[in-house]
């Protein structure tokens, strides 16, 4: 195997961890914060479905981000290893300086940059560049449309019943939040799993492209294990930063933001979780009252579609043009 190749994978690994390790506050906050689980045994239980996700679902979106967005005859690792370092880069700055950002805009905003430099926009397929692009934007409005509608439907029906309910929604967010870790897995540790596919394929390793068992065990095992360190900090403030969330809440929210990311998966769409997990509680909690909702997230979402994709591609682009000084 080629050093370079090696390079790719292993950034495509510490990308996949940190991407566990951020996005498990969204899967585990709402059941942590109205207290229906004790939360490292959330964190086990959510690393396992992660890793199972791909396995059970498939890996169209693998085939999205590998297969759609780039003609492979005309890329390099270098251009692939440069999109990598710029979604890394991205996300360890926003996260220090507190910037709106999401891992799928900065993965998805790291390649086009990349391979419009290093490849030329020639080697950019417009049709699977529009798909992803709906995927993202759609996304996150979809999960509030799907939070209300959700919400409502369960305070229809539960409406006569006694405050015991709670604790049937308790119990219910164990089984809703599992769903949301295999959604998880299934759609975040795909995105991965087509970069390293693709470095693959460019690198003659494999003649089509097609995600092998091994890619797919590595990639899933990477998301599950940053998803089982969780990031604590982020944890213990996701659940308070919306409102406060009592059980129906994070059961409603979870059901709506599983359906979602599933969805999209299955038809190979990559989306972001982390907006589609906030949308989603904002669409409950509107789905209350209106006025219940702090409305100045939705500021966060829009800020990361301003800055994130244009500000990775223009990262990938520097640092293919670094790279490629010292290797061809």
């Amino acid at each position: 195997m080629p050093p370079l190749l090696i390079i790719l994978i292993i950034l495509a690994l510490i990308f996949d961890f940190l991407n566990g390790v951020q996005d498990s506050s969204n899967i585990v906050a709402t059941m942590i914060s109205s207290r229906a689980i004790h939360p490292r045994v959330a964190l086990t239980i959510t690393a396992i479905a992660e890793f199972s996700g791909p396995f059970i679902f498939g890996v169209a979106v693998a085939n999205t981000i590998g297969h759609e967005i780039v003609s492979s005859e005309h890329l390099s690792i270098t251009v692939l290893i440069a999109a990598l370092l710029s979604a890394i880069s991205w996300n360890g700055m926003s996260w220090f300086f507190g910037i709106p950002s999401s891992s799928s805009h900065a993965l998805i905003g790291g390649i086009i940059g990349s391979i419009a430099v290093g490849a030329g926009f020639s080697a950019i397929l417009p049709a699977g560049v529009i798909k992803v692009l709906i995927s993202l934007f759609a996304s996150p409005i979809i999960g509030f449309l799907a939070g209300v509608l959700i919400a409502n439907l369960v305070y229809t029906l539960s409406w006569k019943a006694n405050p015991r309910i709670n604790n049937a929604f308790k119990r219910l967010q164990i089984i809703t939040s599992i769903g949301l870790a295999l959604s998880h897995g299934t759609n975040d540790a795909q995105k991965t799993m087509g970069v390293i596919t693709l470095g693959l394929l460019v690198s003659g390793m494999i003649p089509t492209f097609h995600v092998p068992i091994w890619v797919v065990f590595i990639c899933a095992a990477a998301i599950a294990i940053g998803t089982s360190v969780g990031n604590w900090k982020l944890i213990n403030t996701l659940g308070a930063k919306f409102y406060k969330i009592r059980p129906v809440h994070g059961f409603a929210s979870q059901i709506a933001s599983a359906g979602v990311i599933l969805a999209a998966s299955l038809i190979g769409g990559p989306v972001s979780t982390t907006q589609v997990v906030s949308s989603a509680i904002m669409g409950v909690g509107a789905a209350e009252r209106m006025s219940k909702v702090r409305w100045g997230l939705v500021g966060d979402i829009l800020s990361a579609w301003l800055f994130t994709i244009p500000s990775t591609a223009i990262l990938a682009a520097g640092f293919y043009w670094i790279l490629s000084r010292f290797f061809q």
